[in-house]
C-alpha cells in the first residue's frame, strides 16, 4: 500500500446534471483500487472557498461553468499555483485557469469571461467559433512537455462538452509570463496548458474524466491522483513538491 494518501478538493458546484460530476467519484474509486492510493475526496462548492483549501493535497477545478462563485473558483487556482498543490482543470477549470494567471501573474486585471461576461470590452474566454459541446477532437501534444510525457504520444483524441475557450491571440500575454501551451487542436487552437515551474498543474479545454468508459482512467487523472497522494511524502522527503513520472 502507498506510504501516502491525499486529500482532494474538487471545487465545482454539484448537479447531477453534469456528466463528468457523476463520473468522477467512481473515477477515483477505481483508481484508488487499482493502484492502491489512498485518496480523502471532498466536494467544495465554488462559495465555499477559502483559505482552508490550503490544507488539500490536491485541487480539482471541475466543469460546470458558470460556477456560482468565479471568485471562488478564481481563488482555489491561486492556492494551487502559489502554493504549489497539485491542480487539474478541466473544461470551464481550463478557462477559468487562463484568467486567474492573466490577471494575477500577468497583470491583465480587466480580462473576463465571455460566458458570465458577453458585452465587457476586455474577453479573454470566448465563444468556440464551433461549439465543442459532445464533440471528439484531435489533440496535437508539444514533444518535451509534461502532457507528451503523460500520454506517451504526439497526437490524442479526447471528448469536449463547452462552448467557450481561450481567445488565441493572447497566448502570448500568457507564455510571456510562463505558461505553457503544450497541447492544440488541429487548427491550432491551444487545448492544453501546464505550468513546468510547479509540481503540478495542468489544465485542458477537453474533459479527460470522460475517456473511455471509466474503467480506466486518463493518463492525466492517474497523474494528478499520484501527485495528491505523494505530495505529503514529498514535503517531508525533499521539502518540496516534484513532478510525477509518465505512467
Amino acid at each position: 500500500m502507498n506510504a501516502y494518501s491525499g486529500r482532494l478538493a474538487l471545487v465545482g458546484d454539484r448537479s447531477p446534471h453534469v456528466r463528468s460530476h457523476a463520473r468522477i467519484p467512481g473515477l477515483l474509486a477505481r483508481l484508488e483500487e487499482r493502484d492502491q492510493l489512498e485518496l480523502d475526496v471532498y466536494w467544495v462548492p465554488t462559495a465555499d472557498v477559502d483559505d482552508a483549501l490550503d490544507g488539500f493535497d490536491g485541487i480539482w477545478l471541475l466543469p460546470g461553468s458558470p460556477y456560482r462563485s468565479e471568485a471562488g473558483a478564481i481563488t482555489a487556482i491561486r492556492i494551487a499555483r502559489e502554493r504549489g498543490i497539485p491542480f487539474l482543470g478541466t473544461c470551464a477549470g481550463f478557462q477559468h485557469a487562463m484568467l486567474e494567471f492573466a490577471r494575477d501573474v500577468c497583470g491583465a486585471g480587466d480580462v473576463q469571461h465571455g460566458e458570465t461576461t458577453p458585452d465587457a470590452d476586455d474577453l479573454l474566454i470566448v465563444p468556440l467559433q464551433c461549439s465543442l459541446d459532445g464533440h471528439e477532437g484531435a489533440i496535437q501534444v508539444t514533444p518535451g512537455t509534461l502532457a507528451a510525457a503523460l500520454l506517451g504520444s504526439e497526437r490524442s483524441m479526447e471528448r469536449y462538452h463547452c462552448s467557450y475557450g481561450l481567445d488565441s491571440s493572447r497566448l502570448d500575454l500568457l507564455r510571456d509570463h510562463g505558461m505553457v501551451f503544450s497541447g492544440y487542436d488541429d487548427a491550432g487552437d491551444p487545448r492544453i496548458a501546464e505550468l513546468p515551474e510547479h509540481p503540478f498543474f495542468l489544465a485542458t479545454l477537453f474533459q479527460p474524466e470522460l475517456a473511455g468508459d471509466g474503467a480506466r482512467p486518463h493518463p492525466f487523472v492517474q497523474a494528478f491522483a499520484h501527485a495528491a497522494a505523494g505530495r505529503q511524502g514529498q514535503i517531508v522527503e525533499t521539502g518540496r513538491g516534484v513532478r510525477p513520472a509518465a505512467t
